[in-house]
């Protein structure tokens, strides 16, 4: 197991000689060179960060294992957050860890089943509501300031200092920050976070340049694009599928401040790239992080000139979180058979052709 990211950066992070250095073996994720969608795009130098590999299967566990370290150090007894999936992973696995009482609000029908079933084979309760995420993390805040329970959601200030830590391992990794940083937005947290990363390692000496920001929204789900929140967000891409970001303000300014962009992508576009990422790189992503490739892809077909660049895409999280959708979006290559040797080579030479 490696140190994790409280020992790891410590120095970056809100640590006091207090602080539990609690890990689960989170952050140090691969940062994949791609081997064939980058040449499509006319990009030599296209990076995929797999956030995937942490813990629970998503970059949740980076920001999570702060908010559940600090709150261990205040005493608290319980915590609670609102998710469409990831984030209440997240959360009760590392109150399993800590043998913290984890609380969660989830929207009725918008949660993928691979996360639910992750929360409830970590031991969280999970208090269904009728209503969108939204409405839960309203809730959420509610019940928190009324008890003494912690919200871990990533409104809570510890929850983006961790997540932050992706950008630091990318500069690490390649020297330097990218050119351009390719993310999807829902709650709006990582790119906040993201850009707080590039921005720290740059004055702390670690790093010369910084990225332009390029986040993408799902195009029913878009309100920062839209300039409105979004009553009903509707997207097939789960995790992203907010209508009024938390860190709405942090991804303005992230975008602004670094020259880059928020756009939105169709849910064909979202499922375009998640086969295509699967499919040419081998790389299973769940949907909401596909939207960073379809963002990349659309803003190519645009006239946006990768010569020269480095790229890197966030993959946010493992395609297993939402399985249902890869059965029903993936044009089956299955043939029955018969348990012959000539049946095989027929089929076989079928395929080839």
């Amino acid at each position: 197991m490696g140190a994790g990211i409280l020992e790891t950066y410590r120095e970056f992070l809100p640590v006091t000689d207090a602080t539990p250095l609690i890990t689960m073996g989170e952050g140090n994720t691969p940062l994949v060179k791609s081997n064939r969608l980058g040449k499509e795009l006319g990009c030599d130098e296209l990076y995929f960060k797999l956030e995937g590999c942490n813990p629970t299967g998503s970059f949740k566990d980076r920001g999570m294992v702060v908010a559940i370290a600090k709150a261990l150090e205040d005493g608290s007894r319980a915590v609670m957050c609102a998710s469409t999936g990831n984030t209440s992973a997240s959360a009760a696995a590392y109150g399993a860890y800590c043998d913290l009482p984890v609380l969660v609000l989830i929207p009725k029908g918008e949660v993928a089943m691979g996360k639910l079933a992750q929360a409830m084979a970590y031991g969280a309760r999970i208090l269904m509501i009728n209503g969108n995420f939204d409405s839960a993390l309203a809730l959420a805040r509610a019940y928190t300031c009324k008890h003494s329970v912690t919200l871990v959601n990533s409104v809570n200030p510890h929850r983006l200092e961790g997540q932050k830590t992706g950008a630091f391992e990318i500069i690490e990794s390649l020297g330097d920050a990218p050119d351009y940083l390719f993310i999807p937005v829902g709650n709006a947290g990582n790119i906040t976070a993201y850009w707080r990363g590039f921005l720290e390692y740059q004055r702390a000496g670690r790093s010369l340049r910084l990225p332009k920001m390029m986040g993408f929204q799902a195009e029913g789900a878009a309100p920062i694009v839209r300039g409105a929140p979004v009553a009903n967000p509707q997207t097939i891409a789960s995790a992203i599928r907010i209508g009024n970001p938390a860190s709405w303000q942090g991804a303005v300014d992230a975008r602004d401040s670094s020259g880059g962009t928020i756009d939105m992508v169709s849910d064909d576009e979202i499922l375009d790239a998640y086969r295509m990422i699967a499919s040419k790189e081998g790389i299973f992503c769940e949907p909401a992080s596909a939207a960073s490739f379809a963002g990349l892809v659309k803003m190519c077909r645009q006239g946006l000139n990768l010569e020269g660049q480095r790229v890197v895409c966030i993959f946010t999280g493992n395609g297993l979180k939402d399985p249902d959708l890869a059965v029903r979006s993936v044009v089956s290559q299955t043939t029955e058979i018969e348990p012959t040797l000539e049946a095989v080579e027929a089929a076989s030479l079928a395929t080839a052709s």
